[in-house]
């Protein structure tokens, strides 16, 4: 998914100090989402928790957005034309509805529910988005992940993934990134990270053996659900700081609940993200602006879509900067 916005804000992301391993019970950060419209007068709004000022990286993960259950009828659905991606992975994941994905590197294929596309924008690459005909209610998350410096100008690829499920007590888990509960993904990613969903029983609880080199992030999709004794409500996300080698969930609705659990190390390199593009210096940006713009080789061109490809937006009158998390207090 592209970032739509017509202005997008300067995104500024960068490494966590180290931690106070006190042996106390690590404290819960709640980030909540703000929304943002993606397209033009009949936009699908998508609710966004990550980046943002509280809190802008989760190991690697720098970008979620959480949007649905949207009624395609009144929005018009998704509808991404043509563009670019630099420095980072994509992360599709849908509870609802089906997507169909277009990139320059020749990848056609359909997002589903319980199905894993990640595709590897390095160097540069460029693709669409647009739910299907028969989508009549849109649901899911779209995520991003920084790629390591030694990574950034990597190949484009594209990895599909169905993990299988996993049944606990009260709980079932689809890991579709990094390894949980015995599950490992086979999807390769280029930082150690965990990704997964878990769906809830009504009032069920559960305690997870996690790594404890991890930083972890609970996005809440539906259900109250209380991370470590601290309630979080839908499209919440709570943060849960490196250190922990459990991490307990607990459902406090008399239905099911259902959470996306990203983790993964503490990210050590300052980025700068400005809507598409990750880069370390403003003329990473500047200089991926430009590419597209000119419609270079660098990110190839997408067939199959009826339709323009979407123009950059122009960028602030002022330097982007790199710049690290807020100091923990």
């Amino acid at each position: 998914m592209s970032n739509t916005e017509t202005r997008p804000a300067e995104m500024l992301c960068g490494s966590t100090a180290e931690r106070d391993r006190t042996g106390a019970e690590a404290p819960v950060e709640v980030l909540t989402p703000r929304d943002v419209p993606l397209g033009g007068p009949r936009a699908m709004t998508v609710r966004r928790t990550l980046p943002q000022r509280a809190r802008t990286l989760i190991g690697a993960w720098c970008f979620a957005d959480h949007y649905g259950p949207d009624d395609v009828a009144h929005s018009g659905g998704m509808d991404v034309a043509p563009h670019p991606h630099t420095g980072l992975q994509t992360v599709s994941w849908l509870f609802g509805g089906e997507i169909e994905h277009r990139d320059s590197l020749g990848s056609h294929a359909l997002v589903r529910p319980g199905e894993l596309n990640l595709m590897t924008g390095g160097h540069g690459i460029a693709h669409t988005e647009v739910s299907t005909p028969r989508t009549t209610v849109l649901h899911g998350v779209q995520l991003w992940v920084a790629l390591p410096e030694e990574h950034r100008h990597t190949a484009r690829d594209f990895q599909h993934h169905v993990p299988e499920p996993v049944r606990l007590d009260g709980a079932v888990l689809r890991v579709f990134l990094g390894s949980l509960a015995g599950a490992v993904s086979p999807v390769r990613t280029f930082t150690p990270l965990l990704g997964a969903e878990i769906v809830l029983e009504p009032h069920a609880t559960l305690t997870l053996a996690v790594d404890a080199g991890f930083e972890h992030g609970v996005l809440v999709d539906e259900g109250d659900v209380r991370v470590g004794g601290t309630p979080l409500r839908p499209a919440e996300l709570g943060y849960v700081p490196d250190g922990c080698g459990t991490l307990d969930l607990a459902n406090a609705s008399d239905g099911p609940a259902r959470v996306v659990l990203l983790g993964g190390p503490p990210f050590g390199e300052e980025i700068v993200m400005w809507w598409n593009f990750i880069g370390r210096t403003h003329d990473d940006i500047v200089e991926a602006r430009e590419d597209w713009e000119k419609a270079t080789e660098r990110f190839g061109a997408v067939h199959g879509y009826p339709g323009e490809r979407l123009p950059a937006p122009v960028l602030p009158n002022a330097t982007l900067s790199p710049r690290g998390n807020p100091p923990r207090p």
